[in-house]
């Protein structure tokens, strides 16, 4: 996984660096998704990584799949298809949304929750993620009734975990 970030890496820069000059950073995060998506399935997968078929017929196929470009992400899928990066695109992906998400100044949150959190109890917690993080925040929510209660908020790497199952096992910790 580490070496396919670091083979990505250049390539999400070097999109991100376009996407702002064109100033069209939605666009080419739709045609990440695209391409992403495309390369998740499996019989695309098999004919993109066959050494039986041509460089350029992948390229076609990719382009193909990918729908109307610019000529900018027509050469982007060019040039990953010509170097043998395609199978990376799923990275790229993820680090292009990144540096679109710190360019514009938001945070995708996941809230996990043991039991479905109402409209306002989502919007108290955007507001105080947004006054802490200094960011537009797109929440998504989802259950998991193994906390108990309280909830878990993910951005990226950080964690805040206010569940009543970990609070459980730090008291269990504290006795012991």
């Amino acid at each position: 996984m580490s070496e396919a970030n670091t083979i990505a890496r250049p390539y999400a820069i070097a999109a991100f660096e376009v996407a702002q000059k064109q100033a069209d950073l939605a666009g080419w995060s739709a045609v990440m998704q695209t391409l992403s998506g495309a390369l998740a399935n499996v019989e695309v997968k098999a004919v993109v990584s066959s050494p039986r078929i041509k460089t350029s017929q992948v390229q076609d196929l990719m382009l193909a799949l990918a729908g109307k470009l610019s000529k900018e992400q027509g050469n982007f899928v060019r040039v990953l298809a010509e170097a043998g990066r395609l199978e990376v695109v799923a990275e790229i992906a993820q680090m292009y949304e990144a540096l679109r998400a710190e360019a514009e100044k938001s945070a995708q949150i996941t809230v996990s929750s043991a039991f479905a959190l109402n409209d306002a109890q989502q919007a108290k917690i955007a507001a105080a993620l947004k006054t802490r993080l200094g960011r537009d925040i797109q929440l998504s929510c989802k259950i998991d009734q193994a906390l108990l209660g309280g909830i878990v908020i993910r951005m990226g790497d950080k964690v805040i975990d206010g569940s009543a199952s970990t609070r459980l096992s730090e008291l269990a910790t504290a006795l012991a």
